[in-house]
């Protein structure tokens, strides 16, 4: 399955998370050759403007933003509550928008292109060192860009005026709704009594400020945490096989749910905003806060505080069955590291 984007016309020398891999775990089909205005699955109506904003539902909060390549759309969360939609043009077929997990590393207001007649990208926001970025453009509700996912303009505008560096952009074939939960890993009922034994590393002095992104490695019981896409941890986690299947991404809101958490005494639970990538054949997930009562996820419990002190509503978990890294063709890029020295100038598509 070709998940490469032709954006990433220079290699990255940056680190790079759950490449090719989360593809699959993405339940994420290429766009087809025929893909054009006629055959993209009929989406949401919207008005005549392309868009709906309504930022009054949720004054405040953490933003989110999903991507869906088979809709052509793009949906807006602040606090777990949707307060956009609009119609998007993503990457045309041989020019693919990539898919997986993605933080928006810049932002600038007036850009333009240095790969295409220097054509404006207004309101950019970037996903990729590579070259993929939201921006406003002609947005004719099928895959029309080079890559980049293309926003109306005066939609680009607003959102642009909500978001922040460091915040979560999931784009994926499909995006299913959204729900409200407590997950357990930083906010189960009971206590964690068996921790792995090798050491942690905590290092947040590596990125001082920004929101959180966890992505635990059921396959290298590891969890990872990233500040603004930089490495500032990394511990051990001991999970049973098959305990989890598939992938979720947790997305942390303002305010705390009922009960404490298992790995901070005292402390409230969080409450997180999930979405599920479980293709129809992936069996239903257990809630981790049984998994960690039932001492089938452990976590070292001083890394865990360590973490929890840290964590603010915008922090993403990813938790998956796939490896953290994989060895071959870069087919897909999910967390993308600090822009490399030797890349000060990197390419930017339409």
């Amino acid at each position: 399955m070709k998940r490469s984007s032709p954006c990433h016309h220079r290699a990255s020398t940056a680190l790079r998370l759950l490449r090719s891999c989360f593809v699959a775990l993405l339940a994420v089909a290429p766009v087809a050759a025929a893909c054009q205005e006629s055959t993209v699955r009929a989406p949401s109506a919207l008005p005549e403007r392309g868009y709906v904003w309504t930022p009054q539902l949720s004054p405040r909060g953490p933003v989110t933003i999903l991507v869906s390549l088979r809709d052509q759309r793009a949906y807006v969360y602040r606090n777990g509550a949707r307060i956009g939609i609009s119609k998007v043009s993503t990457g045309k077929t041989g020019h693919e928008t990539p898919t997986g997990v993605f933080t928006i590393l810049d932002k600038r207001r007036e850009h333009f292109s240095n790969l295409y007649d220097n054509a404006p990208m207004p309101f950019m926001q970037r996903l990729t060192w590579g070259g993929v970025a939201l921006h406003a453009g002609s947005v004719p509700e099928y895959p029309a860009s080079h890559g980049c996912v293309r926003l109306p303009y005066a939609f680009a505008e607003k959102l642009f005026d909500i978001t922040a560096r460091g915040m979560t952009v999931v784009v994926s074939d499909a995006i299913p709704a959204p729900a409200v939960v407590y997950p357990g890993l930083f906010a189960a009922t009971a206590p964690v009594t068996t921790i792995p034994t090798a050491p942690f590393v905590w290092a947040p002095e590596r990125s001082l400020h920004g929101p959180i992104t966890l992505v635990l490695s059921v396959r290298d019981r590891e969890i990872v945490a990233l500040r603004n896409a930089i490495e500032i941890g990394r511990a051990p986690v001991a999970i049973s096989d098959q305990a989890l299947l598939g992938t979720r991404v947790y997305l942390l809101l303002q305010g705390t749910g009922p009960g404490t958490s298992a790995v901070v005494p005292g402390r409230p639970a969080l409450r997180w905003l999930t979405v599920s990538f479980d293709g129809p054949a992936t069996p239903a997930q257990p809630d981790l806060r049984e998994l960690v009562a039932a001492g089938r996820l452990r976590i070292d419990a001083e890394f865990a505080a360590q973490v929890y002190e840290t964590l603010a509503p915008g922090a993403t978990l990813v938790v998956t069955d796939e490896p953290l890294r994989q060895d071959g063709p870069d087919n897909g890029t999910i967390l993308e590291a600090e822009q490399p020295e030797s890349e000060a100038r990197p390419a930017h598509p339409s």
